[in-house]
């Protein structure tokens, strides 16, 4: 599926993303959440980033965020879109009805029903043991009710893991540990990343199987965290980031008032990852560091000189962390069954929106303003700052007068 350089939906910016690397206020960051179909947004988004330089230093994605994640990261500077737009070409249902005017009006359904049925091409297949009944034996590595073996081809032909693998960009991905229901983070930093670490990540079940990695089984990460920005949050040593957190589903939302709608927005509160609190706590515990780090110079430098008083400034640190919160829009016939919505439309709708929503935020590099030496966590809602607000507080967010100043 090749993807116009300026999608429609992006000509109210006044011009295209011009060079910003040499002007960002750290290592760049590219955080991508979970939730299938909806991931065609992330790719619009690191289709801008391309266009206007921005190449991320570290890539941190679950699910569909560690698929294209692995695209980019796998894959040299100018291969990176075109595996992007393979991947979600090869995955887009080519039925006939989407060409089809009588159909037009069936074809987001069909195309549902089709893809519980028989699968998404490229991506995953019926397991057809699995539909026997609950009790089947399958075996810990096939109890899904679908195959992720296309998936495993899929990659291993548009990923280069010798380049993913050399840590130019970083990658990391998250899965959960089945027996442990903990967390685990695959980062190409620490070791060597295959097919298997991707495809763990989005194990989401009881669609898809585990997936067995150095014996032991791993479930989609989007479990327990599907908007994994704390790992960056919490690296060692600390770096200050300009983050792009890009996601899919809205904390925010109408109060549902028929079961189709309760479903819809069950899904968004459930994998939206309680982003609100992880920012607010997040931006209390730097404000300490930065408190620290300015209290330590109010000590006699006689006893700042102490092996205590340094143990205890070390807590103390003066990076940054810019957030640029990045949203994806709701379509207007989306529903609960959204994440498997893989007509070309609505990939081509959310690629779209991506794309227009990360050229307005590079256009109005809102990291480029002065800040307070206290804040520590900066975040910028370029799109949809003044709905944040009444979530995180005025403290928390950039508000779109101090975006464009």
């Amino acid at each position: 599926m090749r993807v116009a350089s300026k999608p429609p939906s992006a000509d109210k910016i006044d011009t295209r993303p011009t060079s910003q690397a040499t002007s960002l206020p750290g290592q760049v960051v590219l955080v991508l959440q979970g939730g299938g179909a909806l991931g065609a947004y992330q790719a619009g988004v690191y289709q801008a980033l391309h266009e206007a330089g921005i190449e991320p230093d570290w890539i941190v994605g679950t699910s569909i965020g560690a698929i294209n994640a692995s695209l980019i990261a796998g894959n040299e500077a100018p291969n990176r879109l075109p595996r992007l737009e393979e991947f979600w070409g090869r995955t887009a249902d080519k039925a006939f009805w989407h060409a089809s005017a009588a159909w037009a009006g069936a074809g987001q359904p069909l195309s549902y029903w089709k893809a519980l049925s028989y699968g998404v091409p490229g991506f995953f297949e019926p397991n057809p043991l699995a539909f026997l009944g609950p009790h089947m034996p399958l075996g810990a590595d096939r109890a899904g009710y679908y195959s992720t073996a296309p998936l495993e081809r899929t990659l291993l032909e548009l990923v280069d893991f010798s380049v993913l693998n050399r840590g130019r960009p970083r990658l990391t991905v998250g899965a959960a540990h089945v027996r442990t229901s903990r967390m685990r983070y695959f980062d190409s930093r620490d070791g060597e990343i295959g097919v298997k670490h991707i495809m763990a990540s989005g194990a989401l079940p009881p669609a898809f199987p585990a997936v067995r990695i150095d014996g032991e089984l791993y479930w989609d990460g989007g479990i327990l965290s599907n908007t994994p920005t704390e790992v960056v949050f919490d690296d060692a040593p600390r770096r200050s980031s300009l983050i792009f957190a890009v996601h899919m589903w809205n904390p925010i939302g109408p109060e549902p008032e028929t079961i189709w709608e309760v479903l819809d927005r069950q899904k968004d509160i459930q994998y939206s990852s309680r982003v609100a609190n992880h920012i607010a706590r997040q931006l209390e515990i730097h404000r300490l560091r930065h408190v620290i780090r300015e209290l330590a110079e109010y000590v006699p430098e006689e006893i700042r000189d102490s092996e205590a008083v340094r143990a205890l400034a070390g807590f103390g640190c003066l990076t940054r962390m810019h957030v640029v919160r990045l949203l994806a829009p709701r379509l207007d016939h989306e529903d609960h069954t959204k994440d498997v919505d893989f007509t070309p439309t609505s990939i081509r709708k959310r690629w779209a929106a991506g794309y227009a929503n990360a050229c307005r935020a590079i256009e109005l590099a809102p990291w480029r303003r002065e800040f307070g030496p206290l804040d520590g966590v900066i975040l910028h809602e370029p799109e949809d700052a003044a709905r944040l607000h009444e979530v995180l507080g005025d403290s928390t967010v950039a508000t779109p007068r101090d975006d464009v100043a």
